[in-house]
C-alpha cells in the first residue's frame, strides 16, 4: 500500500478509481458480487480485467470462481485488478493462492486542479478526437490495443475534452480528460517520437487541469507504469502525488505482454 497524504482520504481514493472506470469503459461488463468484470480483447489490462472496487458477496472463493467461469465463457483468462483499497482486502493473498501471475503495476497519482489565467493559444480542445490526435495517440501505444483502443474511445462518456498540442502548426501531443465521481481523469497522453522530451506533455496535461478545475473538479488523477521514470518525474514535478499501486493478476498459464 501506498502511503499517501492525509488529505487525500478512503472515500477520494475509491472515487478516483471509479473515475478511471468510468473514463475507459470496457466494451463488456457483467457484474458479479460487486465486481465488475470487464471484456473487450485487445491488449489493454483494464479493459480485460475484473475491477474489484467493491465486494458483495458474502463468499470471495465462490465469486472468484464465478467471474473464471463467466471469462471462460467469454474464450479470455481470467484478470483481476487489486489497488490499495480493493475489496475484500485479502484479493490479492487470495489470487496468490491461487496461482495467478502479477503482471505490469501501475501507480495512480492524483493532485487538486490549480487553473491559470490565462489558456495556451498553442493547445486545442475539442469534444471528438481528429485524424491527428488519432494518429499520434495510435502510434504509442502498442499494435494489439489499437483497434479495440479505438472502439473504445468511441465511447468516452461526457464531461470530456481531447487536447492536442501544436508546435508551428503540426500536431505534437494529446490527452484525453474525463470527469466523473467529483474528479477528472487524463488518459491517452502521447508524444511523437521526434519531439519527446521537449514539453509537449506537459502542456497537454497543464490544459487538461485547467479545463477540470473550470469542471468545478476538486481532485484530478491519472495513472502511469511504475517504470516508467520519465513520466512519473514529469507528473511529481507538476504536483502530482501516488495516491494508489494497481496490480493485474491473470490465470495461471495466460501471462502475456498486457498494457493497461
Amino acid at each position: 500500500m501506498i502511503a499517501r497524504p492525509a488529505w487525500l482520504t478512503d472515500d477520494a481514493v475509491r472515487r478516483m478509481e471509479r473515475a478511471h472506470v468510468r473514463a475507459w469503459p470496457a466494451l463488456q461488463t457483467r457484474t458479479v458480487d460487486g465486481w465488475l468484470c470487464r471484456r473487450s480483447g485487445g491488449g489493454s489490462q483494464r479493459a480485460n480485467s475484473v475491477s474489484a472496487i467493491e465486494f458483495t458477496g458474502t463468499d470471495p472463493d465462490v465469486a472468484l470462481v464465478r467471474a473464471e467461469t463467466l471469462y471462460q465463457f467469454w474464450n479470455a483468462p481470467a484478470r483481476f485488478h487489486t489497488y490499495d483499497l480493493t475489496r475484500p482486502e485479502d484479493l490479492a493473498n487470495r489470487l496468490q493462492g491461487r496461482g495467478y501471475d502479477c503482471g505490469e503495476t501501475t501507480i495512480t497519482m492524483v493532485k487538486v486542479p490549480a487553473s491559470t489565467a490565462t489558456e495556451d493559444p498553442d493547445v486545442t480542445l475539442a469534444d471528438r478526437p481528429d485524424r491527428e490526435w488519432i494518429g499520434i495517440y495510435l502510434d504509442a501505444i502498442t499494435e494489439s490495443r489499437r483497434a479495440v483502443n479505438m472502439l473504445i474511445l468511441g465511447s468516452i462518456p461526457s464531461p470530456r475534452a481531447f487536447f492536442t498540442f501544436r508546435s508551428e502548426g503540426q500536431a505534437v501531443s494529446t490527452a484525453l480528460c474525463v470527469a466523473g465521481f467529483g474528479c477528472a481523469v487524463i488518459e491517452c497522453v502521447a508524444t511523437r517520437a521526434e519531439a519527446r522530451r521537449q514539453g509537449g506533455a506537459e502542456k497537454v496535461v497543464r490544459a487538461a487541469e485547467n479545463w477540470a478545475a473550470r469542471q468545478d473538479i476538486r481532485l484530478i488523477g491519472l495513472q502511469v507504469v511504475e517504470t516508467n521514470n520519465p513520466a512519473v518525474r514529469l507528473y511529481r514535478r507538476m504536483g502530482f502525488l501516488s495516491a494508489a499501486a494497481n496490480m493485474f493478476w491473470v490465470q495461471p498459464g495466460h501471462r502475456a505482454g498486457f498494457q493497461s
